[in-house]
């Protein structure tokens, strides 16, 4: 088997991917054919079965494990499959964590530096809050190490969330101790709660794509009702506290375009702000940079509409 990084143009495959998606399409001449995502823990390549009928396509559904036989074109700039035979791939010819991608950090020891970081908030409230939810609180616990942060842009991964919570926090500790402005313990839990929505917005690996209430509410709304319901478990959790925290939640996005229901109001909200959209760019890039290549012998990496830029490595002499 061919990890999808490794793929080139003109490679003829035959291996063992993960079959994300399938959908049927039909051709401007309208015959039918197949639209199909593969996966690996490396990512992800687009499919084409020009020929569903035929002979050495096997029935199979989205997220069986599929032996595939193919030829690797470039359309549009962006790698696919020309696929040329389909059968399901039986237990025991693959290793399922060879298909789902995740975090290259110990997730252990990134939920124990997490804990650490509840340790050091001095508040009372804040804290009891922090350990109702990533202590007390197993089931969302088990959910929040394994689950991811996005769907493809930043920390699309076993482990993402985790790994960008902390990140995240990490920088607003740092911004803690650089402007006294900040109120240390309410940015910290602010910075630990942003994202817990996504653990209910986005659906477990290996489909990790948006639930039902992740469309029709977000993560963001989704956290807000999440920190209430447990606010209101903490006797005597100070009314004026808790607007702070949920603003800066409802905030972190930073502008109302972006998906946030308010804009940050506070110090602290500003400095979530920053401290999430540093974290998913660098990330973003470091994603493209570190595991593409760019086309055509190339230094440039193409026109990213993420980040609205066409990207290139520094030189480093």
């Amino acid at each position: 088997m061919k990890y999808i990084e490794t793929l080139r143009d003109g490679d003829t495959v035959r291996g063992i991917y993960l079959c994300k998606q399938r959908m049927t399409a039909m051709t401007k001449n309208g015959k039918p054919y197949e639209n199909v995502i593969l996966q690996d823990k490396t990512g992800v390549i687009d499919g084409k079965i020009w020929t569903p009928n035929s002979m050495g396509i096997m029935d199979f559904d989205a997220l069986d494990y599929i032996d595939v036989t193919a030829d690797v074109t470039t359309f549009n700039g962006s790698l696919q499959m020309n696929i040329k035979g389909v059968r399901v791939a039986e237990e025991g010819e693959y290793h399922p964590a060879d298909y789902l991608p995740s975090s290259t950090k110990d997730i252990e020891v990134m939920y124990q530096e997490l804990l650490d970081r509840i340790k050091s908030v001095k508040n009372e409230n804040l804290r009891k809050l922090l350990e109702m939810i990533f202590i007390e609180d197993t089931n969302f616990v088990d959910k929040f190490k394994k689950h991811s942060a996005a769907k493809t842009i930043h920390h699309s991964f076993i482990g993402g969330l985790l790994e960008h919570t902390l990140s995240v926090t990490n920088l607003c500790e740092y911004f803690s101790k650089a402007y006294p402005v900040l109120n240390h313990d309410l940015l910290l839990t602010a910075a630990m709660l942003h994202d817990i929505g996504k653990v209910y917005e986005l659906s477990s690996f290996p489909q990790n794509d948006y639930t039902d209430s992740g469309q029709l509410l977000g993560h963001i709304v989704m956290g807000y009702e999440m920190v209430g319901q447990k606010i209101k478990k903490i006797e005597g959790f100070p009314a004026k506290t808790a607007r702070e925290l949920l603003h800066c939640i409802l905030a972190h996005h930073g502008e109302l375009e972006y998906g946030s229901p308010k804009k940050p109001a506070l110090p602290e909200a500003f400095a979530l702000n920053l401290a999430d959209n540093a974290d998913a760019k660098l990330e973003t890039l470091s994603e493209i940079l570190l595991n593409t290549k760019p086309a055509d012998g190339s230094e440039w990496y193409g026109f990213n509409r993420a980040l609205d830029s066409n990207l290139r490595k520094s030189t480093i002499d």
